[in-house]
């Protein structure tokens, strides 16, 4: 008993002494609370209340042992490693040091042998999660058939469940403020009626929507443009709401929806839009993909084109280069995901003959509208817990407040391309200015 009880006051002061040596490199203003109720700041002006959490010596004997980012987000998804004094977005932004991987380099290392030492015979915790995707979640070697059992993973989850953070209109990509101080759900609005506008939506015209979600698109342009609209998607949950509303708003004779993937979808149409689907693509698929868009449109057909990219690099392997963090992503959220970069996109409309006319950058909004998202999922936390589980909710805030991050630091970018098919040669026959996207008609509550 005696070397238990020793052993473990040992632990307590590495821990401690590791953590107030931490506290002179970075001035952090939170603290750390360790498994005995210990509080060891990590800066010499904390915010009272902002904590992270080791809630047992076998957190870091686990971490010791493994020290890779999937362990620490499978210890986190399990609640041993936990966060306390705000909510999630607004304790990162408290917690981050810049530069704090440079000011914590160079441990001395009898420090971090002595530490090591007391807990890397300490049983671990255990890292099994139940949330995550069976199979080759990068989605490298991909057939078509494929993409059903990845947008199904994530979208799937249950309509409920993305109602608790998700706009009325059930909008999963991103808002477009017109005032960094406008709601959710005027943002949306914003949103889909921008993209009318930039598509030039016309009475009678056929629209296809590329992954509709939960139909707030195909319905508003619908009701508010006249278009003859029609989505698909490859999730059944999705499909399901989207019919749903429309029998509600009674669009029955405008607006059809199908399971169908993108492949097998059968033309012509005026106008196509695709919002936050090309992720799923692959960027090994992006020739094909814009090439069989361009085959559902007549000449001068317009396309828009809505998604998340990184930032390019001087080659594409290093492009390629699969990091620990987007590894996370793909097997915990969004298996099958991969962002192409800007260039390469316009690329391959290029190649098929698309002819592009605007570009417009969106990652200020986005990551407004995640931490928007972030919030509001927090905010319904029991019942978010109730539908699926303490495991997977800690997931889907981790991964929304990482992207109000990656999107607001630049590490992810999102893109508004408009195009038209470029059959013939010719004018491109656009508007000669863009007074039809500012104009001052916009919609107050108009899409509800």
């Amino acid at each position: 008993m005696f070397g238990k009880e020793a052993r473990q006051r040992r632990q307590l002061r590495r821990a401690t002494e590791l953590f107030q040596f931490l506290a002179t490199k970075l001035n952090a203003p939170v603290s750390v609370r360790l498994w005995d109720g210990s509080v060891v700041p990590l800066g010499e002006d904390v915010k009272p209340g902002y904590e992270i959490i080791i809630s047992s010596p076998g957190v870091i004997g686990t971490l010791i042992r493994k020290p890779t980012p999937d362990t620490l987000l499978r210890l986190y998804a399990r609640g041993v490693i936990d966060y306390t004094g705000a909510d999630l977005v607004t304790f990162i932004e408290t917690a981050r040091v810049k530069n704090s991987r440079k000011k914590t380099k160079g441990l001395p290392l009898a420090l971090i042998a002595k530490f090591a030492s007391s807990f890397l015979l300490e049983k671990g915790e255990p890292t099994t999660v139940e949330h995550s995707f069976a199979g080759d979640e990068t989605g490298l070697s991909r057939e078509q058939k494929d993409n059903k059992d990845f947008i199904q993973f994530h979208y799937d989850v249950s309509n409920d469940f993305y109602k608790l953070f998700l706009d009325e209109q059930m909008v999963y990509s991103c808002g477009y403020f017109r005032d960094w101080d406008e709601t959710l759900e005027q943002a949306q609005t914003n949103k889909l009626d921008m993209i009318c506008r930039k598509l030039q939506l016309k009475p009678g015209e056929r629209m296809l929507d590329i992954g509709c979600g939960w139909g707030a698109l195909i319905c508003h342009a619908a009701k508010h443009y006249g278009v003859q609209a029609h989505g698909i998607t490859l999730s059944e949950e999705q499909l399901a709401l989207t019919r749903d509303k429309v029998a509600r708003m009674g669009l029955e004779g405008q607006v059809t929806a199908e399971l169908k993937d993108y492949a097998y979808v059968e033309g012509p149409f005026d106008k196509i839009s695709s919002i936050g689907m090309v992720e799923h693509v692959g960027i090994d698929n992006m020739a094909g993909y814009m090439e069989k868009v361009a085959s559902l449109l007549p000449d001068r057909g317009m396309f828009l084109n809505h998604g998340i990219t990184r930032p390019g690099k001087l080659s594409d392997k290093a492009f390629r280069r699969m990091s620990p963090e987007r590894r996370l992503l793909a097997n915990y959220i969004f298996p099958g995901g991969e962002l192409d970069h800007l260039g390469h996109m316009i690329q391959a409309m290029e190649a098929k003959r698309f002819d592009v006319h605007d570009v417009e950058g969106w990652r200020d909004h986005y990551s407004l509208t995640c931490r928007h998202w972030c919030r509001r999922l927090e905010a319904n936390k029991d019942e978010a817990i109730r539908q699926i589980g303490s495991e997977k909710y800690r997931m889907w805030v981790l991964y929304l407040a990482g992207c109000v991050f990656a999107l607001g630091d630049g590490g992810a970018r999102i893109y508004q391309t408009v195009a038209t098919k470029q059959k013939a040669k010719g004018l491109s026959g656009m508007p000669c200015t863009r007074e039809h996207l500012y104009g001052t008609d916009w919609p107050q509550a108009k899409a509800a």
